[in-house]
């Protein structure tokens, strides 16, 4: 009897094995869904704040001068060595084939639409959206946040909703930076390094270079500095305990803001070619 009993077990263990195997890779996805719905109530809440009496004039100035004003250099050097690399890099091969003077229209698209945003955006993220997370971290573990509560104040839109402003305000200003700086080092290697004719140049950048691509990237730019204020400012509210507590806010903010900035710019990036060559059918023919 107790052999038999020994042979039923293996076969009593099996399906327990199978929903543990399918058990272990449900629980990511499902703690992944509860994290995105609480970031998305988080989100709403500071949205809303900055239309309702909790947003303070002072705090949202105090923002915008650490967010866009002590941002500027690091961005300045970024678009500025950008553009350069790019001309560097891209010159042989068009020297290759005879379209050296297309090289501006390829560079000066490039930056406008991509470069210039994503850099802008991931350096944001690593000198503003950090101090957003270690703040907010900090204010966690010092319960000053449950202190406001306490006071009858909405934490999350009287602390989240003027740093949420003032990324959606100073990073396109900021990108806009970039991009003309981006230009300068660009055109500043192709014309006085390589000595390419200035007038072809500029002539092929005027012809593709269009009021749409600064469009998109400024739009690009302004969604980029939405989502990773609101990441930043998530991870902060949710830290835990501890200097290791603040710590891991700070490095799941950036983190998780960069990874956001790049899947939401090949999202846009696709809709943006599609509604491009629905409205401006001339122009991407003209590419082709």
């Amino acid at each position: 009897m107790s052999a038999d009993v020994a042979t039923a077990e293996p076969a009593a263990d099996a399906p327990l094995g199978v929903a543990g195997a399918v058990a272990s890779l449900a629980n990511p996805l499902l703690d992944a869904m509860v994290h995105l719905g609480d970031w998305t109530l988080f989100s709403a809440r500071a949205v809303s704040g900055v239309v309702s009496r909790h947003l303070k004039r002072s705090e949202f100035l105090r923002a915008c001068v650490e967010v866009g004003v002590a941002s500027f250099g690091v961005v300045a050097i970024t678009g500025v060595f950008i553009g350069m690399v790019l001309a560097v890099q891209a010159y042989n091969q068009f020297h290759t084939i005879g379209l050296e003077t297309s090289l501006g229209a390829v560079i000066h698209m490039s930056i406008i639409r991509e470069l210039g945003p994503v850099l802008a955006a991931v350096m944001l993220a690593g000198r503003v959206g950090t101090a957003m997370a270690a703040q907010l971290a900090t204010m966690r573990v010092t319960e000053q946040i449950d202190a406001l509560a306490c006071l009858g104040v909405d934490p999350v839109k009287f602390l989240v909703a003027p740093r949420f402003l003032a990324c959606v305000v100073m990073i396109p200003l900021l990108t806009v930076v970039a991009d003309a700086l981006g230009i300068v080092g660009s055109t500043f290697i192709a014309l006085k390094v390589f000595h390419i004719d200035g007038f072809h140049y500029w002539r092929h950048t005027a012809n593709f270079v269009t009021l749409w691509d600064l469009f998109v990237g400024l739009f690009k730019s302004v969604v980029f500095g939405g989502v990773l204020s609101l990441i930043c400012c998530h991870r902060g509210f949710n830290s835990r305990a501890g200097a290791e507590g603040v710590g891991r806010a700070a490095t799941e903010g950036f983190v998780l803001s960069f990874v956001a900035v790049l899947v939401i710019d090949f999202v846009l990036g696709l809709l943006f070619n599609t509604l491009g060559n629905v409205f401006f059918p001339v122009a991407a023919s003209r590419i082709a």
